[in-house]
């Protein structure tokens, strides 16, 4: 687990080691154990490492015999002893026992065509110095990030795009089609970015770069949703359990202490529970709680703690926890806005007091059907059936008629939220019922400044949305839950979900790795029919039913809480003041993105109870926030490199 930054350059020139060393420095949290460079006639790379395995040699960038072929990667190849063997009955001679040699051999043989036979976690930069060519990859879930620009110099890369404004080239303009997506989702979907210009590779992605070609990008996994698999109800079952259990071995190996983890949810125990089958010491496992009980899960994680003999710690996270905001919007580089993110800081700073790797549960709401959209749209199948367009427009009349409530999660809110939606199309039904919307369209146009609606022109962030439902019955098939997991699986996943653990963890230099999201984990649950995840009733039934006589029922069967914070309370009491006096500053407003009566309407409704405002004050928050710190801050003066 590291972090890596580079550039070729078109001419052949030898790149400045200044830059690619102030670029590598910027990363440093991701890899504070060493450093390690390759500075040569067209390419100039800088590695940051975390150590992991092979301690002593396996240090970065790292060649092949003749000098030739040059790799350095951020994560980890779980198979690389499996591929070892092979390269040295073809002639190759290892330096090291190191999974990062094995790449540059597979490299060396085949090109591109060696990502796919890597199983792991990674995103490589590798140099071809005989035909000038550079590559970048990502791995199939898209785990590891990488971010690049190119330009009629060169093209330029790095783990965090921190790392690459330090380039006095760098694109700076703010995307404002970006900052409508943000607003809409929490994060910024997709290959773009909030810098126009500086792009984000895709998962399971190959970019090749030449002086005479540019950028080139092929997908190179796709899993197959739509062909189903032929074994039986309990042969699945047994058959995921084994898939987990394999999985969680595979990312047990390690020359430093590892963990995990624990929420007290079903996937994050799931994974303690193959972690205890293949340990033969006590495992480690840490959680993160609140003061306020519907927030707090600890309880469940004890559960799963004393059934496997955990060493188990937990830490409570207060309302001053508001005082990391301006170093989680530096270390997230982009506007981020899943609330989450503090906790998931403050349980990364935890476990890296006691581990340098932890595993986690990631993937599980999103390959087995975790959040409540999926039942729902299990049941507006039923409602349309059993109901006439008229009967439906009755109906959205009646509950928008109904009192109305302060809290987000009412049954009475969800009513009205569920009878409005479903009298749209499904894509539509799917958009509105999207577990991590934020501002909707309306609240948007709303929102903005006159200038800033006039600068975001016809783009529209549900455009986006809606896109990938419609691919998604091409990749998917035709039951609506199957599409709405696909579409999941390559938009929340991906660029939420995992942006906020790989930055929370490595923020604090810890690697985190997810055996829900192996390569044979994920295709196995693409094969699952729908109903043997996702009923009216139920959520995760195989998954959870895999694990009966394994878990706590308890753990198993109660209401799905969620990874959140206490907002709502907190931004009617303690912090309501903070966020008027950030929200509402001079500063602030003169931005121009937004009208001051609508912000100060939004906290105001929110304090007074009328509506619950908590994430979408959060998410103007910690746009503020990432304004200060990566535009204007004393960090960002500093890591900028003028030549």
């Amino acid at each position: 687990m590291c972090g890596i930054a580079g550039f070729a350059t078109a001419d052949g020139s030898t790149p400045d080691r200044r830059l690619v060393k102030a670029m590598a420095d910027t990363i440093a949290h991701r890899g504070p154990d060493g450093e390690g460079y390759l500075i040569q006639p067209g390419i100039g790379f800088g590695h940051r490492r975390l150590s992991i395995i092979d301690l002593a040699g396996g240090a970065q960038p790292i060649a092949d015999e003749r000098e030739d072929c040059w790799v350095m990667f951020n994560g980890e190849i779980y198979n690389f002893l499996d591929l070892r063997p092979d390269l040295e009955a073809r002639g190759h001679a290892f330096r090291t026992r190191s999974d990062t040699e094995v790449i540059v051999h597979l490299f060396e043989d085949k090109g591109a065509d060696a990502i796919p036979l890597l199983r792991g976690m990674f995103a490589i930069a590798a140099w071809d110095r005989r035909t000038r060519t550079l590559l970048l990859a990502r791995d199939r879930a898209g785990k590891k990030p990488l971010y690049w620009f190119a330009d009629s110099r060169g093209i330029y890369f790095a783990s965090e795009i921190k790392a690459l404004l330090v380039l006095p080239n760098c694109p700076r303009e703010i995307d404002p089609a970006a900052l409508d997506l943000y607003l809409a989702y929490e994060a910024i979907p997709g290959t773009g970015t909030i810098f126009k210009g500086v792009h984000r590779l895709a998962p399971a992605s190959v970019l090749t770069w030449t002086p005479s070609t540019g950028p080139r990008i092929e997908t190179y996994w796709r899993a197959d949703w739509c062909a189903k698999t032929t074994l039986s109800y309990d042969e699945a079952k047994r058959h995921l359990r084994e898939l987990i259990v394999d999985a969680t071995r595979a990312r047990l190996i390690s020359d430093v202490p590892l963990g995990a983890f624990l929420s007290g949810g079903v996937d994050s125990s799931a994974v303690v529970s193959a972690m205890a089958e293949c340990s033969s010491g006590p495992v480690k496992t840490f959680s993160i709680g609140f003061p306020q009980q519907d927030f707090d899960e600890t309880k469940y994680a004890r559960l799963v703690a004393n059934k496997f003999g955990t060493t188990h710690e937990e830490f409570i996270v207060e309302p001053n926890a508001i005082e990391i905001l301006p170093t989680l919007a530096w270390h997230y580089d982009q506007p981020y806005a899943d609330s989450s993110a503090l906790p998931t800081f403050y349980v990364s700073r935890l476990t890296r007091q006691r581990v340098t790797v932890a595993l986690n549960g990631d993937g599980g709401d999103e390959l087995f059907g975790g959040y409540e959209r999926y039942r729902a749209l299990i049941v507006r199948g039923l409602y349309h059936a059993a109901t006439t367009p008229g009967v439906r427009g009755l109906a959205e009349r009646l509950a928008r008629a109904m009192p109305g409530s302060s809290s987000a999660e009412s049954r009475l809110r969800k009513v009205r939220m569920f009878a409005d939606a479903a009298r749209g199309t499904l894509d539509e039904f799917n958009l509105r019922m999207f577990n991590h919307r934020m501002f909707e369209a309306v609240e948007r146009k709303r929102l903005y400044s006159q200038d800033f609606a006039a600068r975001l022109g016809s783009a529209d962030a549900d455009r986006y949305f809606l896109e990938l439902m419609v691919e998604s019955a091409e990749r998917a098939g035709s039951d609506p839950v199957d599409r709405a997991l696909w579409t999941d699986t390559q938009m929340y996943l991906p660029d939420t979900l995992l942006v906020k653990v790989d930055i929370a963890a490595m923020s604090v230099s810890l690697e985190g790795r997810s055996p829900l999201l192996d390569t044979n984990v994920m295709e196995f649950a693409a094969s699952l029919p729908r109903s043997w995840k996702v009923t009216a009733r139920q959520s995760k039934k195989i998954l959870k039913e895999a694990h009966e006589g394994i878990l706590p029922h308890d753990v198993l069967y109660r209401r799905k809480m969620g990874f959140s914070i206490p907002l709502k309370h907190w931004l009617r009491g303690e912090l309501y003041g903070y966020a008027r006096d950030i929200l509402l500053d001079p500063a602030s407003i003169r931005r121009g993105y937004f009208r001051r009566d609508v912000v100060e309407h939004l906290i105001e409704d929110h304090r007074a109870g009328r509506r619950n405002n908590s994430t979408r004050i959060w998410a103007l928050l910690m746009l503020e926030h990432w304004h200060r710190e990566i535009l204007e801050g004393a960090r960002a003066r500093t890591h900028h490199v003028a030549v």
